[in-house]
């Protein structure tokens, strides 16, 4: 007679309930994390902000509305993707500002002197690389610190808009006029400019620079650990200084965009850009002591310095000046919340 065993009580399998609570520690672990935490929670604000417009203004949740973001925003855009690279390597670049202002400069003498702006745009991009290149070797080989090195070329360029001239130039070429307001149609009314697809290509090169080649993981490694990366071998001492002239070679774009939106050169152009840039990186998820941040932190920045100007431009009764209150907070949040983060993640 055979005695039949009882088969052993199989394990429930996992459930929705278990299921919900791996995803969510997954997200836990992401708000958390001092790499994702800051871009994640500025992607949230950024939603928060522009839903929030849409409820109280009419027409704010329209296409053309958030595509003006990118119009607006072109060249802070560009020149946010060259601070990145700096501070991810924990330095700091104080001219970029007075450089947009000198490449206006430049751009409107040049073309007024008759020069075609094929021949103009280019020598603005090789003339502000090697201001980049020259505080790069500054920095590197006499160990001057990032803060003053570009403090000296924050200086340098701006004395050099008032050699050119101190009064508005104002540009008249017609291609570069075409150039400057020309529209591209998306359909359904809205539409973009030629800065906009000029910004959006440097963020891909940036996220293709940053992400899939060595030069992009060094920067990373210089922002981890300085000492560490030459211990490994890696290119420091050329990073370091090619990080800078990337920084110049985006100043010098970002000031030719600018021209685009203002089609003239001024000497006083853009004081205090610098320090909106600097704003949009960290708001971006950027740590100030380098080794963590993105790209499309920085572009999310930007948009939401970009939105709270929109905020105030549509309520209408605000100052202007509400904007950098607004951004100072969130400044002040930002760098907070970077310490809780790394404090924990140690």
């Amino acid at each position: 007679m055979t005695t039949l065993t009882p088969a052993p009580p199989s394990l429930p399998a996992p459930g929705a309930a278990t299921q919900r609570a791996g995803f969510g520690a997954r997200v836990r672990d992401a708000f958390t994390s001092p790499k994702y935490g800051p871009v994640l929670v500025t992607a949230v604000l950024f939603v928060a902000v522009f839903v929030a417009g849409g409820v109280r203004y009419p027409g704010f949740l329209s296409g053309q509305v958030l595509l003006n973001l990118f119009v607006d925003n072109a060249y802070l855009i560009v020149l946010a993707v060259g601070m990145t690279f700096v501070i991810l390597t924990g330095g700091i670049d104080l001219s970029v500002g007075a450089v947009v202002a000198l490449s206006t400069m430049i751009a409107a003498s040049l073309l007024q002197a008759g020069l075609p702006p094929a021949v103009v745009i280019p020598l603005i991009l090789v003339t502000t690389s090697v201001l980049g290149l020259l505080v790069g070797l500054m920095i590197h080989f006499f160990k001057v610190q990032p803060f003053i090195a570009t403090l000296a070329a924050m200086f340098l360029a701006r004395g050099l808009c008032y050699v050119i001239s101190q009064s508005s130039i104002s540009i008249s070429d017609p291609a570069f006029i075409a150039l400057a307001v020309g529209r591209i149609p998306l359909g359904g009314g809205m539409s973009i400019t030629w800065s906009v697809v000029i910004a959006l290509i440097v963020v891909v090169l940036a996220v293709w620079m940053l992400h899939r080649t060595r030069f992009g993981r060094t920067v990373y490694a210089i922002g981890g650990g300085e000492q560490s990366g030459m211990l490994m071998g890696l290119p420091v001492a050329r990073t370091k200084v090619l990080v800078y002239v990337v920084s110049g070679f985006c100043s010098g774009l970002a000031g030719v965009l600018f021209t685009f939106y203002t089609l003239s050169g001024y000497p006083l152009t853009a004081i205090g850009t610098e320090l909106d840039a600097i704003a949009a990186v960290v708001i971006g998820g950027t740590l100030l002591a380098g080794g963590y941040g993105f790209v499309l932190g920085s572009v999310l920045g930007v948009l939401v310095l970009g939105i709270i100007q929109t905020i105030i431009t549509f309520e209408g009764t605000l100052s202007s000046w509400w904007t950098k209150i607004f951004i100072g907070v969130l400044l002040l949040v930002f760098i907070a919340l970077q310490r809780v983060l790394t404090a924990r993640r140690r």
